[in-house]
């Protein structure tokens, strides 16, 4: 590997780190320049893994400390989302790509609109619908979602907090740590296909790891000293930058 990638690793890594704690699809900008640097797909998106998970370690930790949420607050929700993950890594060898990609880029604009003319189900959550054990509709609800992340894992981060806070009632920032809590317990499964199947470069994705790591901790300071309305227009820009990628480019 040149010396100057390292730079440019670091560099994406803080960037996907930020957006990834904030909202998600941060892998966008890491993915592409991992295969720059002449990694195959695959091995790019293994490589990839490695950097969320440390990424998310971080922002968990971050938000644990700020007393955002406590662990009990999405294990359960955690768990669906778990074997769902590993149902949907079994069912990535049928993934038809540029129809996912056009199903994705629709779904994203309209969660695009759901945000900007819902805000404060958005900002202030949802208390009366939040339980200490998750009802059979939201075991379903993570349960598809992880399904989702495990075969495609491309903007999961936006699915997981429209599950957060319309199904399970948290407000923008508890709903973000959750969101990573949840991200963190299925992608070990995850990577240890990839492992399994060598196809992670160790080397990159250490380096990655490490911008990952600052970007998600910036973020989960910035989420909770800003509060949900800042946390809310960064989710809308992010996630209309990603739909128009999804569905023109």
């Amino acid at each position: 590997m040149e010396w100057y990638y390292i730079p440019a690793l670091i560099g994406a890594g803080i960037l996907c780190g930020f957006i990834n704690t904030l909202a998600g699809s941060g892998s966008l900008i890491s993915l592409p320049l991992l295969m720059f640097m002449g990694l195959p797909a695959n091995v790019a998106n293994g490589t990839n893994r490695v950097a969320i998970l440390f990424q998310n370690i971080v922002g968990v930790s971050s938000f644990k400390q700020q007393k955002v949420f406590k662990i009990k607050e999405g294990i359960w929700l955690a768990i669906p989302a778990v074997i769902g993950s590993i149902l949907g890594a079994i069912l990535a060898v049928n993934l038809t790509e540029a129809i996912m990609t056009k199903m994705i880029g629709g779904l994203l604009v309209f969660m695009f609109f759901m945000i900007l003319f819902k805000p404060d189900v958005w900002i202030k959550g949802q208390a009366g619908i939040i339980s200490s054990k998750p009802t059979w509709w939201q075991i379903l609800i993570f349960f598809g979602i992880g399904v989702y992340g495990g075969f495609i894992q491309a903007g999961v981060g936006f699915f997981l907090l429209a599950g957060l806070v319309l199904g399970a009632g948290f407000d923008l920032v508890k709903a973000n740590a959750i969101k990573l809590l949840i991200v963190l317990l299925y992608t070990p499964f995850a990577l240890a296909i990839f492992i399994y199947n060598d196809q992670v470069y160790w080397v990159a994705g250490l380096i990655l790891a490490i911008g990952n790591m600052l970007g998600a901790f910036i973020a989960s300071r910035f989420a909770v000293s800003w509060g949900a309305k800042f946390v809310r227009i960064v989710l809308l820009v992010i996630i209309l930058g990603a739909a128009v990628k999804l569905l023109i480019f």
